[in-house]
């Protein structure tokens, strides 16, 4: 057991925390799915759910130092059983039951509840039982394609860069990168550096399928500290750079949502400190707010593929996208070309305020063609999410709408609860401001609502890339957007231009997006302005702008 990540050594110093991430792996390596980590208070008693052959499991992972698990252990697990409807329940624990715990088991199980006891001796087993490593990924035709492009460059450059839309695996890929330079050499040491614990966490559990069982990892963050960091270490950059300074020398580094990374900061100084280690990152928007590229660090992208030709390809979800424009004022609209607005001034005057009613109206309506539907409403602050989630849980079949924020009075574990809840199918709509951009593993949605949030390319991408992700029974995306900026109508009508562009590759039969306008006499009318201004996506709030007379149609 000296290789396992369940080394009864490794498991008592890891702590409370650590154990249970451990179960959750080794459930993954057994074949379990629809495994969630719902430790914390407020878990009814449960700490992971997973799921085998139509069966749903709560699990109550007990870490003690000395001792054994009390009866109360088993409660737990009991009262998790009723609240998740789960028909087995396992108390798992790095030693061993107490005799009124097994005496309460065998009571309940008289009753017709069935709980288990997994012991460390049974934590042994288990993972010697377990495949080396899970099912090999079959990877689509352009992953392997970037897979292939990112080890060559890593052989030749020692810098590799991958731009991979939101929906089109980036994470798998850099998965498969990791797990060919542990192919060869199984002892290697690597970093996965990323800006945000949540992030962090999250990359650990989705890399555990690439990476051999014999391979342990860890997470290095403000919060979760350890002295051992062979195998794979999951960081934030802040932490990753102490352990830098310190000595850790990895072979490969992995940057996660590489747009982060900047001309100086954390993120340059450790890869400064560790520039004789190989480095790729991984980004769907290399895009950033100022003038810093990422290629001059990483060198050009070895594998390059945006929405725009993952939509035509067919790799994407179709989109039917809807702007409400009909808030123009016209009188603006008359006054600007004898004046040079700003792009902020303009946007304040050009678009008068949506109420929330309405938007809550055309949700609604596009909730009522939509087969399954789950939503996702992303708002200007957080006080906006907090009012939508409230004016939305009026209407009957929404009245569990809740927000996610990361503002006061939430916290981390109640954020957790209502993700669960959602990806469970508890909340029908989640509003949000831009937690769920990156960083969060939300489940596959079908319509995004922009109530009037503010245009930034790459946030535009994130949050729409939310809705991109195919899976089985679902076909399109719709999403509602209230515009209150002019650079969103350029980035829609951009990627409408590109999708429909003759140079890039054609799947037969795969429908492009579907953009439609409220109003067409607001149609005709920003579409000469997105011609008069070619780069207006990418304008900045100073940015003046100088147009002629539009030809106003009528009425």
């Amino acid at each position: 057991m000296n290789d396992s990540y369940l080394d009864p050594r490794l498991l008592l110093l890891g702590g409370p925390d650590r154990f249970t991430r451990q179960v959750e792996r080794l459930l993954g390596q057994l074949g379990y799915a629809d495994i969630a980590n719902i430790d914390g208070s407020g878990d009814k008693g449960g700490d992971l759910l997973a799921s085998i052959a139509g069966t749903q499991w709560v699990l109550q992972c007990k870490w003690q130092r000395r001792g054994s698990v009390p009866q109360a252990g088993v409660n737990e697990v009991s009262e998790a059983m009723d609240h998740y409807r789960a028909e087995r329940g396992v108390v798992v624990t790095n030693l061993a039951p107490s005799r009124d715990a097994d005496t309460r088991r065998q009571a309940l199980a008289r009753i017709g509840q069935r709980i288990d006891f997994w012991t460390g001796h049974d934590l042994t087993q288990l993972w010697e039982q377990s495949p080396d490593r899970g099912p090999r990924i079959r990877l689509r035709d352009y992953q392997r394609e970037a897979v292939t492009a990112l080890i060559d460059d890593l052989d030749t450059e020692g810098r590799a860069l991958l731009v991979l839309a939101t929906g089109l695996g980036k994470t798998v890929v850099g998965g498969e990168v990791i797990s060919h330079h542990l192919d060869l050499d199984p002892t290697a040491d690597i970093l996965v550096a990323a800006h945000t614990k949540d992030l962090v966490a999250q990359l650990e559990r989705a890399l555990w399928r690439h990476l051999p069982k014999t391979v342990k990892t860890q997470i290095l963050t403000g919060d979760e500290k350890t002295a051992d960091l062979r195998g794979v270490t999951f960081a934030t950059v802040a932490s990753a750079l102490n352990a830098a300074l310190s000595g850790y020398r990895p072979s490969l580094v992995m940057v996660d949502e590489t747009h982060h990374v900047g001309e100086d900061g954390h993120y340059s100084a450790l890869l400064d400190e560790l520039k004789d280690s190989s480095q790729f990152g991984v980004t769907a928007t290399p895009w950033r707010g100022d003038r810093y590229d990422i290629e001059d660090h990483f060198g050009p992208a070895s594998y390059k593929l945006g929405i725009e030709e993952g939509m035509r390809r067919g790799y994407l979800a179709q989109v039917d996208y809807r702007l409400f424009v009909d808030n123009i004022d016209w009188d603006v609209v008359k006054d600007v070309s004898r004046r040079a607005y700003s792009m902020k001034e303009l946007n304040s005057r050009l678009f008068l305020p949506q109420r929330d009613e309405a938007v809550r109206d055309e949700l609604l309506a596009a909730w009522n063609s939509t087969l399954d539907p789950r939503a996702i409403v992303f708002c200007q602050t957080i006080e906006h999410a907090e009012r939508m989630a409230e004016l939305l849980s009026r209407t009957p079949e929404w009245r569990s709408t809740k927000a996610v924020h990361t503002g006061p009075g939430m916290s981390m574990r109640e954020r957790q609860l209502r993700l669960l809840d959602f990806r469970a199918g508890r909340i029908p709509i989640l509003t949000a401001v831009d937690i769920l951009n990156e960083g969060v593993d939300v489940p596959d949605i079908n319509i995004i609502c922009f109530a009037r949030v503010t245009h930034s390319r790459r946030i535009f991408v994130q949050q729409l890339g939310r809705g991109l992700r195919l899976r089985e029974g679902k076909h399109k995306v719709i999403a509602l957007d209230f515009v209150s900026d002019l650079r969103r109508v350029a980035a829609v009508l951009n990627l409408r231009r590109q999708t429909g562009a003759d140079e890039i590759e054609v799947i037969p039969d795969v429908p492009l997006p579907q953009i439609s306008f409220s109003d067409a006499k607001a149609e005709s009318l920003l579409e000469q302005w997105i011609l008069d201004a070619a780069s207006l996506e990418t304008a900045n709030d100073d940015a003046r702008l100088q147009f002629i007379d539009p030809e106003i149609p009528a009425s």
